[in-house]
């Protein structure tokens, strides 16, 4: 089973932010892909609604193992970009059956539009998500299965860029959209 490992961050630095992502996109990406476990990767940025955190990553991972290799635990974290790293969060999802890599792969003309629940206890989350999903077609919902848990449930959707749902006025969710920064970038192991 295909797991989505969603993690998210602002970074306080303005005056580093781009040699950060110059990074993050570059050498640490390829890091990540050339671990075991590891499908694909891709970046976003927020540029919409709710942008309380810029940045989003999302992984495809084949197990919670990822997190326990020998690979992992050597090359975990931001390294040198540490100390500029707010509002970080990384969250464990089981993906929908099917080729995860392609389900949440968004393009250039593409925005994600994700919605969360963070901080919320689980209960309440579900209860929220029940409420949103009417007004939401097209999301795929998930619940956490692992990490940190930040937001216990979490929807996604690929979304034409420029165009933007009406805010709900639903106490407790978040909606952010995104816009891809990067591709997504599958393993070589996956790609064969």
């Amino acid at each position: 089973m295909a797991l989505l490992y969603a993690v998210r961050c602002n970074f306080a630095r303005p005056d580093l932010e781009a040699a950060w992502n110059v990074w993050y996109d570059g050498p640490k990406t390829a890091e990540i892909l050339a671990m075991p476990l590891f499908v694909s990767g891709q970046r976003f940025v927020a540029s919409g609604l709710d942008q309380r955190r810029k940045y989003l990553a999302l992984w495809v991972v084949e197990s919670p193992d990822v997190f326990t290799t020998p690979e992992y635990k050597a090359g975990w974290g931001f390294h040198e970009w540490q100390d500029h790293i707010r509002d970080w969060s990384r969250d464990l999802y089981p993906a929908p059956a099917g080729d995860a890599s392609a389900k949440f792969a968004v393009d250039d003309a593409s925005a994600l539009h994700l919605v969360s629940f963070d901080g919320l206890a689980p209960s309440e989350a579900r209860s929220l998500r029940d409420r949103v999903a009417a007004h939401r077609p097209g999301v795929t919902w998930m619940e956490a299965i692992g990490l940190d848990r930040h937001s216990p449930v979490l929807g996604v959707a690929s979304v034409p860029r420029g165009t933007a749902p009406a805010p709900l006025a639903v106490g407790g969710v978040q909606e952010t959209l995104f816009d891809p920064i990067s591709p997504c970038v599958r393993a070589r192991a996956a790609a064969t």
